[in-house]
């Protein structure tokens, strides 16, 4: 175990601004905005200001699918929002999402614009409001909207516990990382039991169930967040490898993964989408090239 002396808390707990870890200077203990700034509002109805971390992706995912099925009012611009560089704390976001995380959507199709913040949330009003990804079967519907909600209930235990303790926390705390890592399998664990028996989430159909889970458990298993995959065994898990790769290999999903994508290789980063055509003409490799 951890040979750092025992920590007794404070009868009353005080922030201390210098905690340490990746994400210091962003956490804090009060929400609401740090300064003034208006969100950009682009052409379309469907107005989305996200990063492409898993839970970004998930939107960004969902739209794209959309768009391949032809229904035009899904077309969206996607703005970017640097949350290292704390956009999410400026007050147009903050209106948009008083939690100030990313994905944050406002619909101007409606007659006051709507706002939907979570991303789960977000899955399942675009699926209401266009009628595709969530089944109408009232046999099958809850199932899809139990994995949904068990994506949400689960996955903090993976980003914020498991991710935070394994890769972006200041010190190796094994206790923490050994807590959560136990957890982590556990939730693979009920994935690949699942999954050996289902083609996707929710059986033969893809539903918002498949596009909530996979941006985090597909994305563990392929060793694309916190370089984890071989100290937890991802590859043992074998139905859960098998669904992530039939995902990843949609086209929907390949450029849903670009969309507000800051790391990587140039040519797969999209820092904004306003059309379709930006895929083609303003990946961060041209747009670098042109400068």
């Amino acid at each position: 175990m951890n040979d750092a002396p025992a920590y007794t808390p404070p009868k009353v707990w005080t922030w201390e601004s210098e905690s340490g870890g990746t994400f210091a200077k962003i956490n804090r203990p009060i929400a609401g905005p740090t300064h003034e700034k208006a969100l950009p509002v682009g052409k379309h109805p469907l107005q989305l200001y996200s990063l492409a971390t898993p839970n970004g992706v998930k939107v960004t995912i969902m739209l794209e699918e959309l768009l391949a099925l032809g229904i035009e009012g899904a077309e969206y611009d996607a703005h970017l929002i640097r949350i290292h560089e704390g956009d999410q704390f400026g007050s147009g976001f903050v209106e948009a999402n008083p939690n100030s995380k990313i994905p944050a959507l406002i619909d101007h199709s409606t007659p006051t614009p709507t706002r939907v913040f979570e991303s789960g949330a977000i899955l399942l009003y675009l699926a209401e409001k266009f009628g595709h990804f969530l089944p109408a079967d009232p046999a099958k519907r809850p199932e899809c909207l139990s994995w949904l909600f068990w994506q949400m209930g689960s996955a903090p235990y993976l980003g914020g516990g498991f991710g935070h303790f394994y890769c972006y926390a200041p010190m190796k705390i094994e206790y923490c990382i050994d807590r959560f890592t136990m957890e982590v399998k556990r939730q693979l664990d009920v994935l690949d039991r699942h999954l050996a028996d289902h083609q996707y989430m929710c059986g033969d159909e893809y539903t918002i169930a498949d596009m909530a889970i996979w941006p985090w458990y597909g994305a563990l298993v392929a060793n694309r967040v916190y370089e984890a995959a071989e100290f937890l065994d991802t590859q043992s898990y074998k139905h859960v490898n098998r669904w992530m790769q039939a995902i990843d290999a949609r086209e929907t999903v390949q450029r849903g993964r670009m969309v507000n994508k800051t790391s990587g290789p140039p040519e797969m980063q999209l820092h904004e989408r306003h059309d379709a055509s930006d895929f083609l003409t303003k990946t961060q490799d041209k747009v670098e090239a042109a400068e």
